[in-house]
């Protein structure tokens, strides 16, 4: 059965074929697959869990529930037994998020299939293909595209997730963030000089619970340095859009009244998520392609 595990291992072809998988449901195809699926999630999330738990619904699969709380984790239970577990009772695929970057490495051997619903600060690709998806649906391309990533680039699996595939898809990729947040990225400080143009904006959540002292900001210092403020949006071209993985840190990372305003579509990649995740649990349960 096919894993999702990364962005850096799929394929132009899986992307483009799972972005049309999602359209097809998104006018309304409709699928069923008997199969059973278990979402463990080791992290808090509302959007992606929810996302994953409509996407299993409309598909009619079953759902086990299961909560760390009650479950053997909280004896010594390895993640690889957990998973054994969850495939010897029969169940199909694990959707997983875990609080440590490639927790998937010890899972070799286990032959469910397994979807990653983000590692740490490794990867979150089921949110890499719904953002790449509405870029399409807006632009009807991605080549081309010039996709400026603002905010905490270091800790955040969306960016290192859309980073590699918005530029194997032909996108051009700027950075904008403080300096000690641009790991591995060569980036800028100064959004005011990308801010007129680029094409998508994609703003990150600012992760303090992944920072150190050092690297805190007030919430206004932060706004005016690298936020998405009112000012900065009127110098958007018109075409652009802004975009955001949330959840939302109103009035830090983007400005309370643009949250909504007409070029966000931060609540339309919510909406894209269902039908994306629709089309990962497809392709791993059928092995579509």
């Amino acid at each position: 059965m096919p894993n999702l595990l990364s962005m850096n291992n799929l394929e132009n072809d899986t992307i483009m074929s799972l972005m049309d998988r999602a359209g097809e449901f998104q006018h309304g195809e409709k699928a069923s697959i008997d199969g059973t699926v278990v979402n463990l999630f080791f992290e808090p999330s509302t959007r992606t869990k929810m996302s994953f738990e409509m996407a299993e619904h409309k598909l009619g699969l079953a759902v086990l529930p299961f909560e760390t709380a009650f479950s053997s984790i909280l004896k010594g239970e390895t993640l690889y037994d957990t998973v054994k577990t969850m495939e010897a009772i029969g169940v199909g695929a694990v959707i997983i998020r875990h609080e440590e970057e490639e927790y998937y490495q010890q899972l070799e051997g286990c032959t469910i299939a397994v979807i990653n619903g983000g590692d740490g600060s490794g990867q979150h690709p089921t949110q890499s293909l719904l953002d790449l998806f509405t870029i399409y649906q807006e632009f009807g391309h991605v080549e081309g595209i010039h996709v400026t990533i603002v905010g905490d680039v270091a800790h955040s699996r969306v960016a290192k997730s859309n980073a590699s595939a918005l530029k194997q898809l032909g996108a051009k990729v700027s950075f904008v963030c403080p300096e000690e947040w641009s790991g591995e990225y060569e980036s800028s400080e100064h959004l005011d000089d990308f801010i007129e143009n680029t094409d998508v904006i994609m703003l990150l959540r600012v992760q303090h619970e992944r920072h150190t002292d050092s690297e805190h900001f007030s919430k206004e210092n932060y706004h005016q340095q690298y936020g998405l403020t009112v000012a900065r949006e009127k110098k958007m071209k018109d075409s652009a859009i802004i975009m955001h993985p949330a959840p939302i840190n109103r009035g830090v990372e983007i400005a309370d009244n643009l949250v909504e305003c007409e070029r966000s579509r931060i609540f339309k990649q919510m909406t894209n998520g269902v039908f994306i995740r629709m089309a990962v649990l497809e392709y791993a349960l059928k092995g579509r392609d």
